[in-house]
């Protein structure tokens, strides 16, 4: 198959709305992007069936013991790797669940590796060190639809077995063509023709938002919209903690923070103590025997032995 004329894009073409981005004020500047930005809410909406057939596939790989990878090169990459790293505090998730896959290894997440997003073969070897199986979910992040290393990760992920999953920002894109899920988010030429870290990355930030919350919602890891999975290892952190919980069950501070203390930080099993007035041992079995979900916990927590 040839490949696409980089030239070709949408994500490489020129906006007719910042032509004259070098002559215009701050102002105009500034009016002109914000503007463009707006477009993006819009693309992503029109692809949300997609996201939710890869929300869909990595719950189901999640309960099956199986983990999310997200692989890309530059912007990309280091977007899976804000993604990834904050699921660990807000949700209490294990590091290995979600983990991002990026071009040039881990000094890329800081300095410019550019010239490793070419290597396809290198995307199916590093992907491959993680010993990837059939249970778990690759998603190739590229704006361009084109960069060889994520194609190489899913073309591998694929071999595996492993669900795939392709996020780029053109129609009909080179990795859409291996993958079993195509988000294509078509946001329009970038303010600053071939920037790709503007709209296509805002895009691409929202859906990874989309796929790791929605995911989470469903792993019982949230109650109502608090995060009740929220991992106490800092003080921000503990007084969100306690906050949660006064909210939830209408105690004072000091007794938010008791429950949290005898709980371990836990800010589930402190919640079911409190509702259900239960030792911490039956709120631990309650929350195991509910998968997770608070609102069953307290339920099954409040029945008779």
């Amino acid at each position: 198959m040839m490949e696409k004329e980089l030239s070709k894009l949408t994500t490489e073409s020129r906006n007719v709305n910042s032509m004259n981005l070098s002559q215009m004020t701050t102002k105009e500047i500034l009016q002109t992007i914000n503007n463009e930005d707006k477009k993006v809410a819009y693309a992503v909406e029109k692809v949300l069936p997609n996201i939710e057939q890869a929300i869909d596939q990595v719950y189901d790989a999640i309960q099956k013991g199986g983990r999310l990878f997200y692989v890309g090169a530059g912007t990309s990459g280091r977007l899976g790797v804000i993604d990834a790293s904050e699921c660990p505090p807000t949700f209490m998730t294990p590091p290995d669940m979600v983990q991002t896959v990026m071009a040039g290894g881990n000094g890329a997440y800081t300095n410019s590796a550019e010239g490793a997003e070419d290597n396809e073969i290198q995307g199916a070897i590093d992907l491959k060190a993680k010993e990837l199986t059939k249970n778990d979910v690759v998603v190739g992040i590229t704006a361009s639809g084109r960069t060889p290393y994520p194609i190489g990760a899913v073309k591998h992920a694929a071999e595996v077995g492993a669900y795939t999953v392709s996020l780029s920002c053109n129609e009909r894109s080179e990795i859409s063509e291996y993958a079993q899920c195509n988000i294509e988010v078509i946001v329009d030429p970038e303010v600053l023709t071939g920037s790709t870290r503007m709209k296509a990355a805002t895009a691409h930030k929202m859906v990874l938002n989309m796929i790791s919350t929605t995911v989470m919602v469903k792993l019982g890891k949230v109650h109502e919209n608090l995060m009740v999975d929220v991992h106490a290892s800092n003080h921000k952190l503990m007084e969100r903690a306690k906050s949660i919980i006064m909210e939830i069950t209408n105690v004072t501070y000091e007794e938010a923070e008791k429950a949290l203390m005898l709980a371990g930080k836990e800010v589930k099993p402190a919640i079911v103590m409190i509702e259900a007035k239960v030792p911490l041992q039956i709120a631990k079995e309650a929350i195991l025997n509910s998968d997770g979900y608070v609102g069953k916990a307290i339920q099954l927590a409040k029945m008779p032995n």
